[in-house]
């Protein structure tokens, strides 16, 4: 039963061999969501950075080797970045795929196929995309600038909880708007809202 469930999405085993949610019982609207550990620690800290940012703001994670929106909150700012809570998002094309492929690259898959071109920024060379990931790896966080959507801009950073990356959070802004502020103090601001997300799944931080 359990491999059924596996198979079709509703569950999945990490590499501990437990099993957990799956991707399926995301798309179900299950609801089973209000009670993702990375999902209460990081609601508060959502809201605060997306109000402080006035920038959308997301939570994602690795489900079944994709990456998979857990949360967001949108800012007060004019866009309001897509994609919906439950939707998955392209993992070589966008900064919180990349941070998996550079901290976590056993929680998700690129496949065999051609990486898909979503926009002419898109990397679909896979070298450049190494390099691009190693880079991230390096420098402690990921930007995506007009690689999936075009005029949309995000930058993310990893949460680690028990040693290992278990979510991602990213600030999204207009690519115009990305031209008119201090990306550092953003990628400042991310890192941090990741770091207090992880310290609270850990329990050292309210």
């Amino acid at each position: 039963l359990l491999t059924t469930l596996t198979r079709r999405g509703l569950l999945e085993r990490d590499a501990r061999g437990q099993y957990g949610p799956g991707i399926g019982l995301v798309a179900l609207g299950l609801g089973f969501l209000d009670r993702e550990p990375a999902v209460v620690a990081a609601r508060p800290v959502l809201e605060f950075e997306a109000e402080q940012l006035g920038e959308t703001v997301f939570l994602t994670a690795a489900r079944a080797g994709a990456i998979v929106v857990l949360d967001k909150v949108e800012g007060s700012g004019f866009l309001r970045a897509a994609p919906r809570i439950g939707s998955t998002v392209p993992i070589h094309a966008t900064a919180v795929g990349k941070l998996h492929l550079a901290h976590a690259p056993e929680s998700v898959s690129l496949g065999d196929a051609p990486l898909e071109s979503f926009t002419p920024a898109t990397r679909t060379n896979r070298s450049v995309l190494a390099a691009e990931v190693e880079r991230v790896r390096r420098q402690g966080y990921a930007e995506n600038r007009d690689e999936w959507i075009p005029g949309l801009t995000a930058i993310a950073a990893p949460v680690f909880a028990g040693g290992r990356m278990v979510a991602a959070l990213a600030a999204a802004t207009s690519s115009a708007r990305w031209e008119a502020i201090h990306s550092f103090e953003i990628a400042s601001r991310v890192r941090g809202g990741a770091r207090r997300i992880g310290e609270r799944m850990e329990g050292t931080r309210t």
